[in-house]
């Protein structure tokens, strides 16, 4: 262990004596300067008879400072070698922190630029979607009450309170029937009202034309008669091309086409405008 020297200064002024003690090492350099200042008391001011005082109280300074440098040498010992390198290392993690730091404020500004249109893209569909199913239903029960005269239909969300994971649920009430279940509808009505429910969602969208195949298959005549009566309605906003094998809906037809079979059993697709075999007809 690398001795030490100390300076001890004694103040006598008063009757408290203050003891003050300071290290210096071989070189003759202040290392720990008043590390250790404390009265002593007992003494008379001017006097030195309890010299012993004295001497006790400069034992108790220096036990103090030489315990004060073993800590801070250990401290010292404790940080390790020096990197001579160590100021250039850091200007390099320096330089890459603050890339990093900006590619990553980047990604931030991104992110919340990106929130920012996603809350916007939800709230505009949310909006799309309450008025073109406020569109849909109104529709849906003018057809519905064409098809079914007196009835009564409607649209009802499963969940309005969560838009984006709600269902749509239809009720139909034709004249003179209470239905408490879908299910429970016949085979006629079902197909009028998912008709009607079609007719009401192209309304949204003009469409250039409809294919319908064997829709009215499951109809009575009156109810085939209604149906009829509503895609005649139609001919001035689309065009229909309807499969079917029901004669009341080939009659109201423009040009029917159909596949014949020969006697030599090889078919033939045929077509014939009804206006123009009327007037042969006549």
């Amino acid at each position: 262990m690398e001795k030490k020297s100390y300076a001890v200064a004694i103040d006598l002024g008063s009757s408290k004596a203050a003891v003050a003690v300071g290290g210096y090492d071989e070189a003759g350099l202040l290392d720990i300067a008043a590390l250790s200042e404390r009265p002593v008391e007992g003494m008379r001011a001017g006097r030195i008879e309890n010299i012993e005082l004295v001497s006790r109280a400069v034992k108790e300074a220096v036990t103090e400072v030489e315990d004060e440098l073993f800590k801070i040498n250990r401290r010292i010992a404790n940080l390790g070698t020096i990197n001579p390198d160590a100021a250039e290392e850091y200007d390099a993690l320096k330089v890459r922190y603050d890339y990093l730091a900006g590619q990553l404020d980047d990604l931030d500004q991104a992110r919340k630029s990106l929130a920012k249109i996603n809350r916007v893209i939800d709230q505009r569909m949310k909006d799309d979607f309450i008025r073109t199913y406020e569109t849909v239903d109104a529709s849906f029960q003018e057809i519905f009450a064409t098809l079914f005269p007196g009835g009564k239909a409607n649209l009802s969300l499963v969940d309005p309170d969560d838009l984006e994971n709600t269902g749509v649920e239809g009720t139909a009430q034709p004249k003179g029937k209470r239905i408490a279940k879908m299910m429970l509808l016949s085979g006629g009505e079902k197909s009028l009202t998912a008709l009607a429910l079609l007719f009401a969602v192209y309304r949204i969208r003009s469409t250039p034309f409809y294919i319908l195949d064997e829709v009215e298959a499951a109809l009575d005549d009156t109810n085939l008669r209604r149906l009829a009566a509503y895609i005649d309605s139609l001919r001035e906003e689309t065009q229909l091309i309807m499969i079917t094998h029901q004669r009341r809906t080939m009659e109201m037809a423009d040009t029917l086409f159909g596949v014949s079979m020969q006697g030599d059993g090889v078919t033939k697709v045929i077509s014939q405008k009804l206006d123009q075999a009327l007037k042969l007809a006549e």
